[in-house]
């Protein structure tokens, strides 16, 4: 049995934190905030093997150097001098070719499809008590060139064990009968899944407190006792833990705790907004991605949340009420009897996505150190991507061979 620290309590932290505890480890987490925000309480809930194309594609740069500057499009770059944000940036657009993506896909979508086998096992044990629903999401476009896109991504899927359900405009409208739908048509990817987050990440923390895992919240690390290529402890504001063995997990704030141990990684955080609403007397019976606006929906009974953007502004506490805006905007494009009032860009949810510069994460031991981790850089898939994360790292300290290959998701392969 090892003592293991895990810096980061969001729900990458917490799957690694329930996998490890299941095998005897003495586990301590270690967040900086209260387990009670964060991306992994305000994202959109989808568990989605659908989405196996890396974020770092060509066809994100194309359509991002349109978006880029414009601080109501889907993705936004704000204008700053920065040198992490260039060598970032020059990296992502290296990986952002066919051939990279190509390769990438089976990881990716390994990855994925891990996690989503491990998810059945989390509502079993907890009783559905996080509102999983299992009926598949929509991919929603208006214009049929994004159609015949998404017709290639449903036939690519198919070759990867997947399954969706190509539909015309009459065949979508149908499946939502509450709602009047304004689209070209959709494809229904059949093994995605959705939940509530926060209701997942409240089921894990209260699992783990019962099973006597540590937390030390509200809680920063400032350092690390290192000694022949070990790190021997923690050195947080409340101060040391000693650990056998240490797994960073937080997000998109894990450049800066990594740099504390002398290893620079590639990160970016890319801002995310959302808005829920209550009792919406007629909802959507399927989440939806609306493929044009890069727009998210999750709706559950009578409650839905509305979500998307990328912003890469730093960790900026800024909001930007075009962008809140514009999200409402995009849903009422596609959905315009949807009895939803504009929202208040004051009250709208945001958090941070870990984005690497392949779209990819980090998962595995660094060389620096024995014994330490990385569990990160998710961008958009933490959630779709927590359960196979956190088995990944346990099989990895226990010395397992591991579910899938790891060879992509090398913490040093930018180094």
């Amino acid at each position: 049995m090892s003592k293991v620290a895990i810096i980061g309590g969001g729900v990458i932290g917490l799957c690694t934190a329930y996998y490890l505890d299941k095998e005897g480890h003495e586990v301590t987490v270690i967040d900086r905030n209260n387990i009670t925000d964060g991306c992994s309480f305000g994202n959109m809930g989808y568990i989605s093997p659908s989405h196996f194309i890396p974020l770092a594609s060509p066809g994100i740069i194309r359509q991002g150097l349109k978006w880029m500057l414009s601080s109501s499009s889907p993705f936004y770059i704000q204008p700053r001098l920065n040198v992490d944000l260039i060598r970032w940036g020059l990296t992502f657009r290296k990986n952002a070719n066919e051939q990279k993506v190509q390769e990438n896909i089976p990881h990716l979508s390994n990855l994925l499809q891990l996690s989503r086998q491990l998810m059945n096992d989390f509502k079993n044990e907890f009783h559905d008590s996080f509102d999983m629903i299992e009926k598949g999401c929509w991919a929603l476009y208006k214009n049929e060139k994004t159609g015949e896109h998404e017709k290639h991504l449903a036939e690519h899927a198919a070759k990867l064990g997947l399954k969706a359900e190509i539909c015309n405009a009459q065949q979508v409208q149908s499946r939502e009968p509450e709602v009047d739908v304004e689209v070209a048509g959709g494809v229904l990817w059949m093994d995605d899944c959705h939940l509530n987050p926060g209701k997942f990440m409240n089921a894990l923390y209260t699992h783990l407190k019962q099973r006597g895992v540590q937390f030390l919240l509200n809680t920063e690390v400032k350092n690390f006792e290192r000694n022949n290529g070990r790190i021997n402890s923690v050195v947080t504001d409340e101060g040391k833990i000693k650990a056998d063995e240490i797994i960073i997990a937080n997000g998109s704030w894990m450049p800066v705790v990594a740099k504390m141990a002398g290893i620079h990684l590639l990160m970016q955080p890319g801002k995310g907004y959302s808005v829920v609403y209550e009792n919406v007397e007629k909802n959507l019976q399927h989440p939806a991605i609306l493929i044009e606006d890069r727009t998210a929906m999750t709706p559950i009974g009578r409650w839905l949340r509305i979500g998307g953007t990328m912003e890469l502004s730093g960790h900026s506490d800024n909001i930007l009420p075009k962008r809140v805006n514009a999200i409402y905007k995009a849903v009422k494009r596609y959905f315009p009897s949807l009895n939803i009032s504009e929202p208040q860009a004051n009250k709208a949810w945001f958090g941070y996505r870990p984005v690497t510069p392949d779209g990819l994460p980090y998962i595995g031991r660094h060389g620096k150190y024995s014994n330490l981790l990385f569990a990160g850089g998710h961008a958009m898939l933490g959630l779709s991507a927590a359960a196979g994360t956190g088995k990944l790292i346990e099989e990895i300290l226990e010395k397992k061979k591991t579910s899938i290959d790891l060879s992509a998701f090398s913490v040093e392969r930018f180094s």
